[in-house]
């Protein structure tokens, strides 16, 4: 229960809510509807030879991104996993990742019988800080795995930077990055390889699916075999060249999503102009904090729009309690994770499915200094699809705000 004093002025006490816009998601018209109809009616649903609509999406999207090669597969962890396959770790490897982001992009190292090492977030983006990264590399180190953080680009220059110095794969997480850029690059073509979700949250979205990019000949060829059975091209069909499974999406997620991706850029300029205005408006409110863009020409998707609470300016309300009278106030959002990575149970606990991970590893004794403030303090999330609302609706976001701090400190 929230415990203020009455001002008659809130949403949550019973008065009008500020932001009266709704946003629905996913957005589709009757040319997508009409598009997966046409597909229903060839009865050609499946995707065995990973030919026709997936083959057609795959190069779309590879020419979206600015990359060689497209392999779709059956979600966001998946593509991670082919990748991290690939790139050729082996047991007990070292892979950073950082404590502030989706259970998969850590869990997947797990799964390939490797070991995550969480390396702090920066405290103005929320992405791996690279000043961190050089001190948690070892011997064992093969991989850095950089997630764009609600679609905000890392910091790729530094990175690749490190990963050159030490020979080490750089395997991007672009899960909430479709469309973003970095110095003009589309983000998950930047690295050794770029892992994308179409998750039914996500900015480009069939419900479920993945996809991973790469400009690597050898990369491709390997990951093209893993999600198809370790089939090659040139091999018969109950030919079975590598240790694969059958990660493959169906042809009605790739014509949905072919479709999708005619509306991408636009939703994406929307999204980052909005993100731009929206942080004008709040950064002149007491107490909250957008996260910084960086120094670089970038362009954010902002699958998730950040900023940095202090309670301190509102009446010390609880970052829960204050996210709590936003909902009210009717602005989609939410106060993010409850924790770090490495407080998951799977890495405290440490049970037998995780055979992998040495004695030595001793994730009780991680502390991430930045990622725990964020996650139990500051961070608050505003969901993708009102980031495409109009400019009055980001008005709207910051007069409930605005409301609640002039209610709190009354």
């Amino acid at each position: 229960m929230i415990k203020t004093a009455s001002t008659g002025l809130l949403a949550i006490e019973g008065c009008e809510k500020v932001v009266t816009s709704t946003f629905p998601w996913p957005i589709y018209d009757e040319q997508d509807v009409q598009a997966v109809a046409d597909l229903v009616r060839t009865g050609q649903w499946g995707n065995p030879d990973c030919a026709g609509a997936v083959a057609e999406f795959e190069q779309q999207f590879a020419r979206y991104c600015g990359s060689k090669y497209a392999i779709s597969c059956v979600n966001g962890s998946v593509s991670l996993r082919l990748a991290l396959i690939a790139c050729g770790v082996r047991p007990g490897d070292e892979i950073i990742v950082p404590p502030y982001t989706f259970i998969a992009t850590a869990s997947v190292v797990l799964e390939v019988n490797c070991v995550p090492v969480f390396v702090d977030i920066h405290p103005d983006t929320y992405n791996l800080d690279p000043a961190a990264i050089e001190a948690a590399i070892t011997e064992r180190t093969k991989a850095i795995i950089p997630v764009h953080f609600a679609g905000l680009p890392c910091d790729m220059e530094a990175i690749l930077d490190i990963a050159r110095r030490h020979t080490l794969r750089v395997i991007e997480d672009a899960a909430h990055a479709h469309g973003a850029e970095y110095k003009g690059q589309k983000l998950g073509s930047i690295g050794d390889a770029g892992s994308f979700s179409f998750q039914s949250s996500k900015n480009l979205t069939s419900g479920e699916g993945g996809m991973v990019i790469t400009n690597d000949d050898a990369l491709y060829q390997t990951m093209n075999s893993l999600r198809n059975v370790g089939r090659l091209p040139d091999g018969q069909w109950y030919d079975h060249f590598n240790p694969g499974c059958n990660y493959r999406i169906t042809q009605l997620q790739a014509v949905l999503l072919s479709q999708q991706l005619t509306r991408l850029e636009e939703q994406t300029r929307i999204r980052n102009e909005n993100g731009l205005y929206l942080d004008s408006l709040l950064e002149n409110i007491d107490g909250i904090t957008p996260l910084s863009r960086g120094q670089v020409e970038i362009r954010h998707s902002y699958h998730l729009y950040i900023f940095k609470y202090d309670k301190a300016t509102f009446g010390m309300l609880s970052k829960k309690e204050f996210v709590a009278m936003l909902l009210a106030e009717g602005l989609p959002c939410s106060s993010g994770y409850p924790h770090p990575l490495y407080k998951q149970p799977v890495f405290q606990e440490k049970n037998w499915l995780c055979y992998a991970l040495p004695d030595s590893v001793d994730y009780s004794t991680v502390y991430c200094p930045v990622a725990e403030r964020a996650c139990a303090d500051e961070a608050v999330w505003i969901f993708q699809q009102a980031m495409l609302g109009t400019r009055s609706d980001m008005d709207s976001f910051a007069d409930a705000i605005r409301k609640i701090q002039q209610a709190v400190n009354q």
